[in-house]
């Protein structure tokens, strides 16, 4: 019998450090996924890079290995799909910041916010003007921000919209049903004759966002649910929701679009296992009607 318990800790203990290591791994390295998509109302193809959640992660030297990266693709754009840092009150936010200005010098980047953004803005009283700090760090042309504001790009007939959604809907155990005017008093009336792009960080109201118009949705937040299984995908949401239905990669509902990023970066549990970093490579092109 003890034979039989020494053989089951060992194996357990296998299997723990495998784990660990393969966490780890992921956890320090990022891939490059392509994806591309028709839609309608596009007027000229075109080619961004998504970025989401890199929480202040450094990869290689001030992240040259996700600049160069970003190089090879050469965007026309660049979306962040918000949690560019992480709402802790010691957290230093200059490698979110420093990897902004880098890439600014070359790319315009729009910027909708994540819940973390929203919490260092909106709680003060814990995070005094981290967030005034995060805006003036990024302030130049070339970096939009939008909280519930949205821009034309004209060249290719795109509106981008980005949704600062209230910290409400982002509640832990539980997804709050979403009030059925939400969208609508939030965000500006979506223009149906451009291709309405919307940076809307929660994915769990892919639906609401489908009502409201939006063609496709970038998001991100779920960080491809932390581990990844075979078959039953991510195994966990920053909202303790167990196999999240949206965990990453592309949703479809009617018309609607989402790509929901796994995310450059993490907090709290700096491991992600069987789940690499993802930077994402998105082609647009017209619908053929």
């Amino acid at each position: 019998m003890q034979d039989v318990c020494g053989i089951i800790l060992l194996i357990a203990v296998l299997a723990f450090s495998v784990l660990l290591a393969v966490g780890i791994i992921d956890g320090n390295r990022f891939v490059v996924v392509r994806e591309e998509f028709e839609l309608s109302g596009l007027k000229k193809g075109c080619r961004f890079v998504l970025i989401s959640d890199l929480h202040n992660k450094v990869y290689g030297n001030q992240n040259d290995s996700v600049i160069k990266a970003i190089s090879e693709i050469n965007p026309d754009f660049i979306v962040l799909a918000g949690d560019l840092v992480t709402s802790t009150e010691n957290e230093n936010i200059e490698p979110g910041i420093a990897l902004l200005n880098a890439l600014s010098r070359d790319y315009k980047i729009y910027y909708g916010l994540g819940n973390h953004e929203s919490k260092i803005k909106q709680c003060r009283d814990r995070f005094g003007d981290k967030f005034d700090r995060l805006k003036k760090g990024i302030a130049n042309q070339n970096v939009v921000m939008l909280e519930n504001q949205a821009v034309d790009l004209p060249e290719y007939n795109i509106q981008m919209t980005g949704l600062d959604l209230d910290l409400n809907y982002f509640a832990h155990f539980k997804i709050r049903k979403m009030a059925d005017d939400y969208m609508q008093k939030t965000l500006s009336q979506c223009d149906r004759s451009k291709c309405n792009l919307l940076i809307a960080h929660n994915p769990d109201y892919f639906e609401d966002y489908a009502k409201w118009g939006a063609d496709l949705v970038l998001s991100g937040h779920v960080h491809g649910g932390i581990m990844r299984l075979p078959v039953l995908g991510g195994v966990i949401a920053p909202t303790y929701i167990l196999f999240p239905k949206y965990d990453g990669g592309v949703f479809r509902t009617g018309k609607s679009i989402m790509l929901l990023g796994r995310g450059l970066g993490s907090h709290t549990i700096p491991l992600r296992i069987f789940n690499p970093a993802e930077l994402y490579e998105v082609t647009l092109k017209p619908k053929k009607s």
